[in-house]
């Protein structure tokens, strides 16, 4: 094999394949996220959107690439598909119907993943239905307005938000990575030209000064390094197999393992969960013109102390919840215990799932403290050097990253499992050859 790892890529040709098709998928997406919702003017909404970027509206136009704001056929993007995925992950917590499905394997996965299609098609008329009715209010947006454009907006947008289900579906499927987790990567990194040729714009204009770009730069190139390192640290708990026989008498021998407990387990999930409880105010109070709403307004307006103490706490709070709905310690300890293996040190059982829960509640800790501090760095360089425009931001830099790293490691077990496969190869034919002249 090659050493360089890019050109590798493109001779392997079951990997060339799914790269290949993944782009294309790509690109249907980015060609769609470009074609407008009949009937409107977007010169009238993006004005209005102007306003919109520090409530719920801003957050959701970020994740699907600016389509929102642009009002495109695929405005609603995969949201409506993580936002059912995510219920149903809530749900299982609670229902045991749902749980027990999670634990039935393939079938009861498939089973989930029809409900998770019935949902998602839900939220879609609900989203879409919600959209029409914002866009109708805006002055000018709509050429005309009534129950024509209505039944329209809702049946493209639904329409839409189904196809990019089906395209995230296509790409995890015959792609390289997962679909869903790619498409909203690739709605972020979209907008990254764009906000670099704003920043260039302003260092040109004089805006931004030379140092507060450069140290800009640094500090960019230092949390992307600290996100890595944060993303990939586990704290891994070791577990101990005895031998046992199995067959006819054969001894399987032993083996050493360990438990891998995530730093950052709830990835950014704490951050999306925050973001859509601290901006509640800021959107009420733009539709909604009561008194308290705009005192809540003011009051949890970014680049003030409140808002950061609240959005940090309210990151800490939920990776500490997101974490024990996804992560179960009993399962681990039952599983563990089924066969045959131990924590050393620690009993079977309940002593375990109980060790397993002490452990990953102080490994949680700092990653959720890490979690607030990658989130809030942004605003906090923002005000130091009075930039609005760049493309820095915590989310969108969790998701960028987890995503890259997550690709990367799947392209390269394909490569491993390649190079693999060449080797059983050639020992196979070598065994062949010595056969022949025995």
């Amino acid at each position: 094999m090659a050493n360089n790892p890019v050109s590798n890529l493109f001779r392997v040709p079951e990997l060339k394949e799914k790269i290949l098709f993944t782009l294309f998928i790509l690109l249907i997406y980015r060609i769609g996220s470009h074609i407008t919702v009949p009937g409107l003017d977007v010169g009238a909404l993006q004005e209005q959107f102007g306003a919109l970027q520090n409530t719920f509206f801003g957050i959701y136009d970020m994740f699907v690439g600016g389509g929102l704001s642009r009002a495109t056929i695929l405005a609603l993007g995969i949201m409506p598909y993580i936002s059912a995925s995510i219920m149903f992950q809530l749900l299982a917590a609670v229902f045991p119907t749902v749980e027990k499905l999670q634990k039935e394997g393939e079938e009861g996965r498939k089973k989930l993943t029809q409900w998770t299609r019935y949902t998602t098609v839900i939220l879609c008329i609900a989203q879409a239905y919600g959209y029409s009715a914002f866009l109708s209010s805006i002055p000018g947006a709509v050429r005309d307005p009534g129950i024509g454009f209505t039944f329209t907006t809702v049946t493209v947008l639904t329409v839409g938000g189904v196809f990019v289900m089906w395209l995230g579906e296509q790409i995890t499927e015959h792609g390289i990575g997962n679909g869903m987790s790619l498409l909203i990567f690739f709605s972020i990194i979209q907008t990254f030209p764009a906000a670099v040729a704003r920043t260039w714009e302003a260092f040109v204009l004089g805006e931004i000064g030379a140092f507060s770009l450069v140290a800009l730069l640094a500090v960019v190139v230092g949390v992307t390094a600290a996100v890595v390192a944060m993303t990939m640290a586990a704290r891994k708990i070791p577990v101990q197999i005895p031998r046992k026989v199995v067959g006819r008498g054969r001894i399987q021998e032993g083996q050493k393992s360990f438990i891998p407990l995530r730093v950052n387990s709830a990835g950014v999930m704490p951050i999306i969960f925050a973001q859509s409880f601290i901006v509640v105010p800021g959107t009420a109070s733009a539709f909604i013109d009561l008194p308290i709403l705009n005192t809540l307004n003011e009051f949890f307006a970014p680049q003030t102390w409140a808002y950061y103490i609240t959005y940090g706490l309210l990151i800490v709070f939920f990776t500490y919840f997101y974490t024990a709905i996804i992560f179960n310690p009993i399962d681990l300890a039952e599983n563990l215990k089924k066969q045959g293996g131990f924590i050393p040190g620690v009993k079977p059982g309940a002593r375990t799932a109980e060790y397993i829960d002490r452990v990953l509640t102080r490994v949680t800790l700092p990653g959720s403290i890490y979690l607030a501090l990658v989130a809030l760095i942004p605003f906090w360089i923002f005000d130091i050097f009075n930039i609005q425009t760049f493309f820095f931001g915590g989310t969108s830099l969790l998701i960028v990253v987890g995503v890259g790293l997550d690709t990367v490691q799947q392209a390269q077990q394909l490569l491993l499992l390649r190079h693999y496969d060449g080797f059983m190869k050639k020992g196979r034919v070598k065994m062949r050859g010595r056969q022949r002249y025995m």
